[in-house]
């Protein structure tokens, strides 16, 4: 069966995907929704029981409908916290899309599965590879966090930009509040409505203890 869900990139590196990613699952779980999470790639790893883990990915295992084996949720993960080509060449371990979709679909039926990105859409993954690819061979909708600060109206419009002409379904976006004395937010909210023709899926406050339970402008069926 094809699993559904959608990709989750951003704007930038450190612009909040994994709190965006862990908001949503929060929202639809809150509909009554089987839902998982998956971060396929990963960099800026620990040491923790034996193994190399990254706390963005053990975030969204603990915030998952069910269980599933960390190697499900984050098949890649590097120690250094440099960009994910850069880290799989030091570690002699590249990335496989193949292998990553195919953990994909034999995932646990589930109503939804978020696939939280690395870094931004153009990121490489080695050589040729870049995150874009892996959200066209996941062949899943694609969202776009918006951090909100100075300079993220041409990363944003970039970035889209480059969804659409790669093919991808551009599902739409969520603004971030990563500062919260960023004066211009609003501003910046309404331009990227008007050029986006719609406005945010969600507008997330600044990052807290447990990821917010906003409302979500994403249209899924219920369970059943």
């Amino acid at each position: 069966m094809r699993q559904t869900g959608f990709f989750i990139t951003g704007t930038d590196t450190g612009i909040g995907k994994t709190w965006a990613t862990l908001s949503l699952m929060r929202a639809l779980r809150a509909r009554g929704l089987c839902v998982l999470g998956m971060k396929p790639v990963a960099t800026g790893g620990v040491w923790r029981e034996g193994r190399w883990v990254n706390k963005d990915a053990l975030a969204l295992q603990a915030a998952a409908s069910m269980a599933v084996p960390y190697e499900q949720v984050n098949p890649y993960v590097y120690e250094p916290p440099v960009s994910p080509h850069i880290a799989a060449a030091e570690a002699g371990r590249p990335v496989d899309i193949e292998y990553i979709v195919k953990i994909f679909k034999g995932l646990p039926a589930a109503d939804h599965v978020l696939v939280e990105g690395v870094g931004g859409w153009a990121v490489p993954l080695d050589g040729r590879k870049r995150v874009a690819d892996l959200a066209l061979a996941l062949d899943l909708p694609v969202i776009l966090v918006v951090g909100l600060r100075l300079g993220c109206l041409n990363h944003a419009l970039l970035t889209q930009a480059a969804m659409v002409s790669s093919g991808a379904e551009f599902a739409g976006w969520v603004a971030n509040r990563i500062e919260p004395d960023f004066a211009s937010a609003g501003q910046n909210i309404d331009t990227l409505t008007r050029e986006f023709a719609a406005p945010p899926l969600a507008v997330l406050p600044c990052g807290g203890l447990e990821p917010p339970l906003v409302p979500w402008r994403v249209s899924c069926p219920g369970p059943g």
